[in-house]
């Protein structure tokens, strides 16, 4: 396979061992690597080359990373998997929540980091080549709000556009394919192509609360996306698809 023909991999990391690291391991398995240690020069590789995925250091000295991740998912779609420290749960929910895709505490085995890649880079894939009775659908249309699958816009019964995220988009319309039924986490994380079995549950926990704030009359009292306790969550209303 040609070098182009790879998936061409963007760390971002002022650590040059953990980019040295990385950089060996995925190259060794049939990935193209291009490194950075700033947020400059990550803009700078990123407008210029051609990138399937960053790998993004939220401590990046001086520089503010979950700022960078914000500035990176509002100027593309590409994937983002962030590399965080143990204890830095906080960081990790509101990577998620900016819309990142996953995430990879330090130190980290290569191994585990590659396998992560991988399952991110497939479901974007997945996404690019979805069955034809889905890429055929247009819209759903759900106790007043129409969205639109085209152009990836919720638009409120007030007639208002609802900016989503990637991952948002994805899990609403993973509700709206099974309005009224019960769906486990494992469930949606499968559906919605979020990610991987073995990712972190509580992604879904926090897609659903930042979708509940964009539809929901009163998001502590949810009546469209409401929980099932310990089964998981249901989209309770009828939904109209459109073709």
């Amino acid at each position: 396979m040609s070098s182009s023909a790879l998936p061409h991999i963007l760390v971002i990391d002022d650590e040059q061992t953990i980019r040295e690291l990385v950089s060996t391991y995925l190259s060794k398995n049939d990935m193209r690597v291009s490194c950075g240690s700033s947020g400059r020069e990550m803009f700078e590789i990123f407008d210029r080359e051609s990138i399937d995925l960053v790998l993004l250091d939220l401590k990046l000295q001086g520089e503010d990373g979950m700022q960078l991740a914000r500035e990176l998912r509002e100027r593309a779609t590409v994937p983002i998997v962030l590399l965080t420290g143990r204890d830095e749960e906080a960081d990790r929910v509101m990577g998620l929540e900016l819309g990142a895709d996953d995430y990879v505490t330090k130190p980290f085995s290569p191994r585990e980091l590659l396998a992560r890649v991988r399952a991110v880079l497939r479901r974007y894939q997945v996404q690019a080549t979805l069955p034809e009775r889905d890429s055929a659908r247009r819209a759903f249309r759900f106790s007043g709000w129409e969205f639109n699958l085209r152009t990836r816009r919720l638009v409120s019964p007030a007639g208002e556009a609802v900016d989503l995220s990637n991952g948002e988009f994805s899990l609403l319309n993973a509700l709206c394919r099974a309005p009224q039924r019960v769906l486990s986490r494992d469930q949606l994380l499968s559906l919605s192509r979020l990610h991987e079995a073995e990712v972190y549950d509580r992604t879904i926990d926090v897609q659903i609360r930042r979708l509940r704030l964009k539809i929901e009359a009163d998001p502590a009292t949810p009546t469209l996306i409401v929980t099932e306790r310990g089964a998981g969550y249901r989209l309770a209303s009828e939904v109209e698809t459109l073709y």
